[in-house]
């Protein structure tokens, strides 16, 4: 994983597709900013070994040897295969 944006992090809350708020420092902060060392990765498909990207934003989940589709951007923090890479 390169560097992690505030998007991906789990102190992060959306207000808009472009801000959100930072919930460690309470500050404003645009969603594809590169955040501090030492923020927490927000379980996503994108950031799991099972996750292979197709074309555009699609991509598949080859978890428990099924095969579906799955947005890298889904929040997978209840997928019991889940696993960080």
């Amino acid at each position: 994983m390169d560097k992690l944006t505030y998007r991906d992090t789990r102190d992060y809350v959306a207000i808009d597709v472009d801000k959100g708020i930072d919930h460690r420092t309470g500050q404003l902060v645009h969603a594809d900013a590169v955040a501090p060392e030492g923020y927490a990765v927000l379980p996503k498909c994108k950031h799991c070994k099972h996750y292979q990207q197709d074309e555009g934003t699609v991509g598949k989940c080859m978890a428990d040897e099924q095969e579906f589709i799955a947005y890298g951007d889904m929040a997978a923090i209840t997928c019991r295969d889940y696993t960080q890479v």
